[in-house]
This record gives C-alpha cells, structure tokens and sequence, in this order.
C-alpha cells in the first residue's frame, strides 16, 4: 500500500503525548507531532529539550513543534521545531525583570514574560506571566519554564 500523501498534524497537550509515547509509541515519521505544553500537574515538569528527546524516540520523529498560549489571549505563538517561538504580526512578549515588574530588559536576557495580543479590535489582552524566557530582536522568544514558586497554570485545572 502507498503512504497517504496528505499532511498529517497529531496536536496534544503535553501530558497526553508523554502518555501516548510510554503506552503505544506509535511512529508518526511523516506527521507533524505538536505539543501544547506542560504537565498541567499530571507528570513531571522536566525540561523542554528532554521531553521532545522522548517524544522524537518513540514516535521516530526529527522534531517536536510546540503551541505557546493561554486562554486569555486571543493569539498563540508557535516553534517549528526546538523552543523558538514566532508570535503573528499583532502579538509581542517582552521580558521583564523578575524582580521589578516595570523593568524591561533588553534582547535575549531571561527574564519574566509579558504577552500583548491585539488580535481583538474592541481590548487589549496585557498579560504578566510567571513564565520565565527570553524575547530576541526579532520578537521571537524562548520559554525557560515556570519562575520559581510559580502556581501551575491550566485550563483544564480551572475546574479542579
């Protein structure tokens, strides 16, 4: 049988494709494999690269593509590959110091991020995460992982 020529997107949260990647892993060597991230409180935070190690072994994959938004943001970023993310043209994050929220930092310092969307004509989404990267020249960013102390962050742990 001849391989199926369509584009393939297999796109799930973070927790669940580690599940699928222990339980089954199924090789999705011509499908785009993204992750939306983090444990969400179900497994192990453990570090972005590490992660997308496991994910590329067991799915015999050469990269893992990632999401980056938030449910009070009308816009997502995203990474092809790696932990680069690109925001679309309406969207910026800026670091910011950890320690002083009025304090911008410069190019490719780590810092906390903030996120500005202005996809909604009507508001402006201004967002102060507690996420920790870093924001490049060009707009694209980095994300580190949680600052310390930080509170776990989910939709689906809203109705918890």
């Amino acid at each position: 049988m001849a391989a199926d020529p369509k584009p393939k997107i297999l796109l799930g949260v973070s927790y669940a494709l580690w599940d699928l990647a222990e339980r089954y892993a199924p090789e999705l060597r011509d499908t785009v494999v993204m992750e939306t991230g983090g444990m969400k409180g179900y497994r192990e935070e453990i570090a972005k690269e590490e992660f997308h190690r496991i994910l590329c072994d067991a799915f015999k994959v050469d990269t893992i593509h990632s999401e980056y938004g938030m449910a009070e943001l009308t816009s997502q970023a995203y990474s092809a590959g790696g932990n680069r993310f690109r925001c679309p043209p309406w969207m910026r994050v800026v670091a910011r110091d950890i320690n002083d929220p009025f304090a911008l930092l410069p190019a490719g310092v780590r810092g906390g991020l903030n996120i500005i969307d202005l996809a909604n004509r009507w508001s402006c989404a201004f967002i102060q995460t507690e996420d920790a990267g870093r924001v490049f020249a060009d707009g694209s960013f980095e994300i580190d992982g949680r600052i310390t102390g930080a509170d776990i962050r989910g939709c689906n742990l809203l109705v918890q």
